[in-house]
């Protein structure tokens, strides 16, 4: 018999006016023209044309002119080709020439699924009983591209769950790419991209111990020059130099809301999408606290592993993950060292749970399996449905399994406090199974979650709806523990 869950009323859905302005080119020949156009007309005629612009999208993003000013600056190098002072260019001018190089992208047009909820780091004000919490989503836009989104809620002391409602606008952030890379650090992670020997080699002897990214893509592009009959190679080649594209960080103005902050792939390793961030609340030895994110980055081909790092939600660092165990998705950190090592769960091989630990947040070795699939409704695989959640029982991990028709289904398991890798116990029958209204969206018969949290004696788990929308549901915690110790010994 499965245990009592409770699904609550709340539900997101994809809203189509959710847009963020994103600098758009098609290449330097179109670009040239345009350019052209715009610096030939009258300044009449440009404040006619740019005035109705303004009056228009002002009302859709917060600050329209420094997006447009932004824009225009990315040309700069295309006014230095044609001659063109760029200073000496009129800033109602720049205003049009850069609105000419923005387009409006729905972030969440498709779908808004995969969550994962963390507690907030501000708790100032609330009563007895309430906390604070931010929800993280996976959205996804046109051509199925990505991105991270956030919401700030209130759960109150009846667990009753409360979304604070969104801003008016989305904003991207400033992006600061790191300068400087380590060539012993760096060729770690550089082993996943399945280079020749003697290529690899070669390219390490070629760097200093300290290196540029310019450095890099100066001897790559020879290479590539080198083994141009080579398609694979090339390809293989310009992975690598994608890979020192994938460390950096953003800010977000302070003036923004939470609701309004989206992460959006900024490196060429993420360009098809960045997916299902499983956010943690993460202490330290030390006592400090601060949140991690595993996600998974996708170039159309590879995927990727990567962390982000962030105390306030407002600054993050981003980094790939590499090692032997960071070779596939369902990458989740647990939220403390274990035996002062950081400890992550993994699915290498896309079928069963591992466990590995590590003295180095990003380095990843020697996964050992921890989880096989057990029940008929996880013959397919088993994954984790976000990291795992300490009490006073051992290690709550909630997971997911996938059985018939490729249905997911949301489970649950207790690990051992210092031992993870010994199961105390798992359900013999899934938490959630997808129900009559939830079972239709882009991908049917899927519930899916990155991240649950405890509060007030109840486990509150945020899930995807079928890769559509998402919901809530709660269940309380300690029977859901007794319940896993017993249907273990029952087995």
């Amino acid at each position: 018999m499965r245990i009592t869950v409770e699904r609550h009323a709340v539900r997101f859905s994809p809203d189509l006016k959710r847009v963020v302005a994103r600098f758009f080119f098609n290449g330097d020949g179109r670009a040239t023209a345009i350019i052209q156009h715009v610096m030939a007309m009258t300044d009449q005629r440009v404040h006619l044309s740019i005035t109705p612009i303004l009056r228009e999208f002002s009302k859709r993003h917060r600050n329209i002119t420094r997006i447009f000013e932004r824009h225009c600056d990315k040309l700069a190098n295309l006014f230095q080709q044609l001659n063109i002072d760029y200073q000496g260019i009129d800033y109602k001018r720049k205003l049009l020439i850069g609105s000419y190089f923005t387009n409006e992208y729905s972030i969440e047009s498709a779908a808004f699924f995969n969550p994962s909820i963390v507690e907030d780091y501000d708790q100032g004000g609330l009563e007895e009983g309430e906390k604070r919490v931010i929800i993280s989503f996976r959205a996804v836009g046109e051509g199925h591209i990505s991105s991270i989104v956030f919401r700030r809620g209130l759960i109150d002391r009846n667990n009753d769950i409360v979304l604070v409602p969104a801003g008016n606008y989305v904003d991207e952030p400033d992006i600061v790419r790191n300068a400087i890379y380590q060539k012993s650090v760096f060729f770690q992670n550089a082993v996943s991209i399945k280079l020749p020997d003697q290529v690899l080699s070669e390219i390490r002897d070629r760097l200093p111990e300290e290196f540029e990214y310019i450095a890099l893509k100066h001897i790559i592009r020879e290479l590539q020059q080198r083994y141009q009959v080579d398609h694979l190679l090339r390809k293989s080649l310009e992975r690598l130099l994608w890979l020192a594209n994938s460390y950096y960080e953003i800010n977000f103005s302070l003036d923004t809301d939470i609701s309004d902050r989206v992460i959006f792939p900024y490196s060429d390793a993420e360009s098809r999408g960045i997916e299902d961030a499983r956010f943690v609340k993460f202490t330290t030895v030390g006592g400090e606290q601060k949140y991690y994110a595993t996600y998974t980055a996708f170039d159309g081909v590879t995927i990727q592993p990567k962390l982000l790092e962030t105390v306030d939600f407002y600054h993050f660092n981003i980094m790939p993950l590499y090692g032997e165990g960071a070779q596939n998705k369902n990458l989740a950190l647990f939220p403390r060292k274990i035996n002062n090592r950081y400890a992550m769960l993994s699915r290498i091989d896309g079928i069963n749970n591992y466990l590995m630990y590590s003295n180095k947040i990003n380095i990843w070795e020697n996964p050992k399996i921890l989880q096989q699939p057990k029940h008929p409704w996880e013959f397919v695989q088993i994954g984790n449905c976000g990291s795992p959640i300490e009490t006073e029982k051992g290690w709550l991990l909630i997971t997911h399994g996938v059985g018939p028709m490729r249905t997911y289904s949301i489970g649950a398991s207790l690990l051992d406090l210092e031992n993870p890798m010994k199961e105390l116990g798992r359900l013999k029958e899934p938490l959630l199974i997808p129900n009559k209204d939830e079972r239709e969206g882009y991908v049917p018969n899927v519930l899916y979650s990155c991240g649950s949290l405890i509060h007030n004696d109840e486990l509150i788990i945020p899930y995807g709806l079928s890769d559509y929308a998402s919901s809530f549901a709660s269940v309380h915690l300690p029977s859901l523990l007794q319940k896993i110790v017993n249907d273990d010994q029952t087995c």
